[in-house]
């Protein structure tokens, strides 16, 4: 368990460096093409739907490689 921790730690430090020192390097994140966006005059309704199926694939991958590696 010490292990996960270690990594996710690690993972969230450089996703941390990453973002200080490049502020606009996820700008596109949240507007991939089939993320939906409505705005009336007194709602704003979004919903990353291309966003959140990148992450899940992206997150199944890593998962995959630190099992494969641990």
């Amino acid at each position: 368990m010490a292990k996960y921790i270690i990594i996710a730690g690690a993972v969230i430090m450089i996703a941390g460096t990453l973002l200080y020192f490049f502020p606009g390097i996820f700008r596109w994140f949240g507007r991939l093409p089939g993320d939906i966006n409505i705005v009336n005059e007194n709602s704003r309704v979004f919903i990353p739907i291309t966003t959140m199926l990148l992450v899940s694939i992206v997150a199944s991958l890593v998962l995959y490689v630190i099992r494969k590696i641990l």
